[in-house]
């Protein structure tokens, strides 16, 4: 592997509150990857937030989207009620880069090495290009990470639960929109077919929901196909007139255009920072588009690596835990509703109202 560093442009950083305690930016010495550890937030305990791997034009871009997504996670684990504050990592690669077995391996071990240097102010776990497997490596270099391998004496990845408190916000959302929980004939469109966004599909599938989807990923055409849901590509999944538009791919898809293409009652999905930019949840509630909140609704994985990592650990209690994010939504949505703000509002009122309580 060849590796080249694109010129430094600031632009990225421009316009991105820096309300962060602690930012590492550091180049493994290994891998030769920059490695990003944003810390937003310890008030309410350790940061915990995901290591993703992906590739980026520009190193500065990396840095930026670790800084949105840690500040993210603040909201994230705060509203859902974790004694846990909000971090993220992520490693940056050159467009066009692949790396082999053994580069992954040490980019995680160069990771382990960044997050141990923070004196436990992070955990970190799986995320988007990496996995349980690669934080096993992660777990050679600090103990501060989770999302283990099950046989390794882990919980996993939490994609699953990531899936289930995504649909029990679909249902929410559905019920705030039509007065039913149903989701027997709702026609639902989903865009982005991976961990989370496969699992959703099927659950969704399996409730009687009509669904088209789509994915940069060809292959998981299959899955459609195997489903019975209609695919279109990922240019046009916007513009399909439907109940509700999910958006399970990266960050940033509800561009000021998109949301003025949109044609559905309701938005909900699993992607993290859906919002190209605040203002966004401004005009999705101007066209009556019904938004939960991203960082509620897949708050259900952080639920699932802070629970079922303690000991004795009940499943079951896991499990309601994260049905009850569907909860949330639906008092996100009677507040934004009751005070005339917009759900984005209302979510990050929630999540400051805990911040706040904390007294250091």
């Amino acid at each position: 592997m060849t590796l080249t560093q694109p010129s430094p442009s600031l632009d990225a950083l421009v316009g991105i509150p820096f309300t962060h305690e602690r930012v590492l930016i550091t180049t493994g010495i290994r891998s030769g990857l920059v490695i990003t550890v944003a810390v937003h937030s310890t008030r309410l305990g350790q940061a915990l937030g995901g290591a993703r791997m992906w590739q980026y034009e520009n190193w500065t871009d990396a840095v930026a989207d670790a800084l949105r997504l840690s500040a993210a996670m603040t909201l994230k684990n705060a509203a859902a009620g974790l004694n846990l504050g909000g971090g993220k990592s992520v490693i940056h690669l050159p467009l066009g880069t692949a790396l082999t077995e053994a580069e992954k391996r040490d980019a995680m071990l160069d990771l382990g090495d960044a997050i141990e240097s923070l004196d436990g102010a992070y955990m970190t776990a799986e995320d988007v290009g990496t996995n349980a497997e690669l934080m096993a490596v992660v777990k050679e270099r600090t103990d501060h990470v989770c999302g283990l391998p099950q046989s390794s004496g882990g919980v996993g990845e939490p994609a699953e639960a990531t899936a289930a408190g995504v649909y029990a916000s679909v249902v929410a959302t559905l019920e705030a929109l039509f007065g039913s929980r149903e989701v027997q004939g709702r026609h639902i469109v989903i865009s982005g077919l991976g961990q989370v966004g496969g699992r959703l599909a099927t659950a969704l599938a399996g409730s009687g929901a009509r669904l088209t989807v789509s994915d940069v990923n060809l292959a998981r055409r299959d899955l459609a196909d195997s489903l019975g849901a209609s695919w279109v590509s990922v240019d046009v999944v916007h513009l399909v007139p439907a109940d509700l538009f999910v958006p399970c791919g990266l960050g940033g898809v509800l561009t000021a255009r998109v949301i003025g293409e949109l044609n559905v009652l309701g938005v909900v999905g699993a992607a993290n920072n859906q919002l190209a930019q605040p203002e966004g949840a401004t005009q999705l509630d101007a066209r009556g588009i019904l938004w939960a909140p991203d960082f509620v609704v897949n708050s259900g994985g952080v639920i699932y690596l802070a629970l079922a990592s303690e000991p004795g650990a009940d499943p079951a209690v896991v499990a309601a835990r994260v049905e009850a994010i569907g909860d949330t939504v639906s008092t996100i949505f009677t507040d934004a509703r009751e005070q005339g703000i917009t759900t984005l509002a209302a979510a990050e009122h929630l999540a400051a109202a805990r911040l706040d309580a904390v007294r250091r």
